[in-house]
């Protein structure tokens, strides 16, 4: 097993290098039992994961608990079902059948707002799987954050919300972002 240096964004490098195990002290890289899911490591929120086949890392010393699903809303699982595929010298996401019936669709999602402004409402930010744990890393892999505008001004806050607006699969995004939902608002 190779040993990485201590660092204090352990968050990008788990979603970067989907097959990092978390480990006491600093982190290592081990082949995980069987294929993890793109994006995903770990199988339980004691390893600081949001669950099995769940994008994104979830820091187990986070004051903010993992989301669960949520009748009516579209789950993070599904989102995580993506593969990523290179043709032509660039990655291209290949979407399930089960998340293809969704695009262009009116939907609700739920996450955590990443703002990409400052300030304490945003009209365009990232919608996260999971929170934040340090204010300069990316929690998840782009299966797990989707790019969100809305209509109006939503609030930033820690804790989850729930969204409703039409979803968008993207396959050529220049950002290389997998889903954008345009048009949307805090769900009732």
């Amino acid at each position: 097993m190779k040993t990485l240096p201590t660092l204090c964004c352990r968050t990008i490098l788990t979603g970067l290098l989907g097959g990092l195990v978390w480990v006491s002290g600093p982190l290592s890289w081990a082949a995980p039992p069987g294929p993890p899911a793109f994006g995903t490591v770990g199988s339980n929120a004691s390893t600081g994961v949001a669950g099995p086949g769940m994008p994104g890392y979830h820091d187990p010393r986070s004051a903010v608990p993992p989301l669960s699903e949520k009748a009516g809303v579209l789950s993070w699982r599904l989102f995580g079902q993506v593969r990523p595929k290179i043709e032509k010298n660039r990655v291209v996401p290949q979407f399930p059948a089960e998340l293809q019936a969704f695009n262009n669709a009116r939907v609700k999602v739920q996450g955590f707002v990443m703002p990409l402004d400052p300030g304490t409402t945003q009209k365009h930010f990232l919608l996260s799987s999971v929170p934040t744990s340090c204010a300069f890393c990316i929690p998840a892999g782009p299966e797990g954050l989707i790019e969100v505008h809305s209509k109006t001004a939503i609030k930033v806050g820690i804790e989850g919300i729930v969204l409703e607006g039409r979803l968008q699969l993207l396959s050529t995004d220049p950002t290389g972002l997998y889903y954008r939902l345009s048009d949307a608002a805090v769900a009732p």
